[in-house]
């Protein structure tokens, strides 16, 4: 066969510099937000079990991740709290006092040109597990939107650049723009996690935050995994609302999702690879049945294909080391 009949797309891909050159997606450490789990106490670092690698740190421990971070390139980074006291309504997740807000500002001591986001949800610190007020037995959307905006307006006066609801009640974007707005931080963007699935990939992160419901699931607030046209219409909300940035969570599942979006609006996007994805390349790496790190490169390098313009990920540190090494 003559070898002009055929296109040879091979000749594009013999030698590495040349691959190299025609990369069409470049993962960047400066693309990435790290997620630190926080809690009460100093000195204070817990290994997760389920999440090889992850801990659970206090404020002091979590300033020295963030410039651990920076030092690789990652920039940003996500904080979740773990109080020491649970109560049906979440009442700790305002408080100054709590590790949050302790770690914001602990972070910005230590390393201020980290840039701090914080997680505003309920179900870190209710007893029931549930993002929001209980009323009977459901979730109570419009009686958790106070709380949610208090607890973004304390995070803003602990120095949180940003923050990111993840609740799920319809409004919460709303409201926690109207309570930032009335209280001086009009500048303060909002990063909604917009199309949030109801997934199996979530089980690794209760057992980190000891958030799992203790009743129920959170299958009536939280979007089923078939919904695809449901997630545009959630984005559209939050965007609606006044959300700086929407983000598709989890990544590797909703990768058509996370296109479709890119594809629709122009507002920056986010893709949460979430604890589950983390853990399975995690477990499977340390069985010796796959190559983890090119693996987690690979996950990633996809979720940016797909048109994720920020990636959440457990990985970030690792990852930006192996970027930086070419």
């Amino acid at each position: 066969m003559n070898s002009d009949q055929y296109p040879r797309l091979r000749r594009l891909r013999r030698n590495a510099t040349l691959r190299d050159m025609l990369n069409e997606n470049r993962l960047s450490a400066s693309e990435f937000i790290y997620p630190i789990f926080v809690l009460n106490g100093s000195g204070v670092r817990t290994t997760i079990e389920p999440m090889p690698g992850i801990d659970q740190m206090s404020a002091d421990i979590a300033a020295e991740e963030a410039q651990r971070a920076m030092a690789a390139g990652v920039k940003s980074v996500l904080l979740f709290g773990i109080p020491d006291v649970k109560d049906p309504t979440g009442s700790r997740s305002s408080s100054p006092d709590e590790a949050v807000q302790q770690a914001i500002s602990a972070i910005k001591r230590s390393s201020p040109a980290t840039y701090v986001i914080t997680d505003v949800c309920l179900c870190e610190y209710t007893d029931h597990g549930h993002c929001g007020i209980i009323s009977g037995d459901e979730v109570d959307n419009d009686a958790t939107l106070p709380l949610l905006a208090e607890t973004a307006i304390s995070h803003a006066e602990a120095g949180a650049d940003m923050v990111a609801p993840s609740a799920m009640m319809d409004g919460q974007v709303s409201a926690i723009r109207s309570g930032l707005n009335d209280n001086g931080f009009p500048d303060i963007p909002i990063m909604g996690y917009s199309a949030k699935y109801a997934s199996a990939f979530y089980g690794p992160f209760r057992t980190a935050v000891d958030s799992a419901p203790q009743f129920g699931d959170r299958r009536a607030y939280q979007m089923a995994p078939g919904q695809g046209r449901e997630a545009m219409r959630e984005i559209e909300a939050d965007i609606d609302e006044g959300a700086d940035i929407i983000m598709v969570k989890p990544a590797l599942a909703y990768l058509d999702v996370i296109k479709e979006a890119s594809m629709r609006y122009d507002t920056p996007l986010a893709a949460y690879n979430v604890s589950g994805e983390y853990s399975m390349l995690a477990a499977a790496g340390q069985a010796g049945w796959i190559d983890r790190e090119r693996a987690m490169l690979e996950v990633l390098g996809s979720i940016k294909r797909a048109g994720a313009d920020l990636i959440i990920t457990y990985s970030a540190i690792e990852a930006a080391e192996i970027i930086s090494k070419g």
